[in-house]
């Protein structure tokens, strides 16, 4: 897929309203060859998706033996909006807190003294810093089964088609 192609498919209206979501999911393949997918939290810079996790967390060892990942971000009601994405995994060791892990947990509700315990949780929590995550997006694709559907689906329907006018 073409630069432009990703950058048109991620400035769409649906998809920019997706990427300011809070939690993607994230799938990778462990090191033992079986796949793995996990919710993780995200911050979107405007060119990257990025995550954060903990020094030892063991999809690390995963992500360094094989970086190739996609994520889905989407929502949960009918119908669904999805944006798939597909990239490399490149992995920074961080000094503390990354501002795009505090930046990716601002969109859940707590009160400001909250907030403030919540952080200092965290700061103690995560004294051997953390892995920023870095996917740079290589393939896109939106679903909101408006203008777009899976590609199976479309398959179906341009079949359907077919036989109507065939």
């Amino acid at each position: 897929m073409e630069p432009h192609e990703i950058t048109e498919i991620l400035d769409r209206p649906a998809s920019r309203e997706l990427l300011a979501r809070d939690l993607t999911r994230l799938a990778y393949v462990a090191e033992d060859g079986t796949p793995r997918n996990v919710p993780i939290a995200f911050s979107w810079n405007g060119s990257q998706l990025v995550m954060c996790t903990p020094p030892n967390a063991p999809k690390l060892r995963a992500l360094r033996a094989n970086p190739a990942v996609a994520l889905t971000i989407d929502t949960e009601v009918h119908p669904p909006r999805i944006l798939l994405i597909r990239g490399r995994a490149e992995l920074d060791h961080v000094d503390g807190i990354p501002d795009e892990f505090l930046e990716a947990n601002t969109t859940y509700e707590m009160t400001a003294e909250q907030r403030v315990t919540w952080e200092a949780e965290v700061r103690s929590l995560y004294r051997d810093g953390m892995v920023r995550v870095v996917v740079t997006p290589t393939w896109a694709k939106l679903i909101d089964f408006e203008t777009t559907l899976p590609s199976a689906v479309e398959e179906l329907v341009r079949q359907r088609e077919g036989r109507e006018h065939g």
